[in-house]
């Protein structure tokens, strides 16, 4: 009685040094724990969806202690969190904060999904041309097919 109206906003606990991938689409959240292969071992991990979001509606987020991301890793996002922002962060502040971008060309992190392609029959690295970002779509550089949505398997 008297006390003020609970909150309505969802507190999440800081991390000291790490990274934070924040406004991921709902549906992809998982996607990019799995891509980091957030197991739990020795990391402290956070990853929360259905959080509201002005810009994306509904998103998700994942919090890791003690861990920058490899620039494979960014580019694996970016293919299926285009909206994904990166925050690195050091003794609790943000010291940098960027989108995720997708290179020009996407090398070894996709596999072609043409079963008839060299990279498929041979031990040959796979390579695409990124021909948009927003959604992703790739052409395979050695039989030029086009893949875009859920013709994307990341390796």
């Amino acid at each position: 009685m008297g006390g003020e109206p609970p909150s309505e906003e969802l507190s999440v606990a800081a991390i000291r040094n790490g990274t934070v991938i924040d406004h991921i689409q709902n549906e992809a959240t998982f996607k990019v724990a799995e891509i980091l292969r957030l197991d739990g071992a020795g990391e402290i991990v956070l990853v929360a969806m259905n959080l509201p979001s002005q810009r994306v509606g509904k998103k998700g987020i994942v919090k890791i202690e003690g861990r920058e991301l490899t620039a494979q890793e960014a580019d694996k996002i970016a293919l299926i969190a285009p909206e994904a922002t990166l925050n690195i962060i050091k003794n609790f502040r943000v010291v940098e904060k960027r989108r995720v971008e997708l290179p020009t060309k996407v090398e070894g992190i996709v596999r072609c999904f043409n079963p008839s392609c060299v990279t498929n029959q041979q031990s040959v690295n796979t390579c695409f041309e990124v021909l948009s970002t927003s959604p992703p779509t790739l052409r395979c550089v050695y039989c030029e097919r086009v893949m875009s949505g859920g013709d994307i398997i990341l390796k």
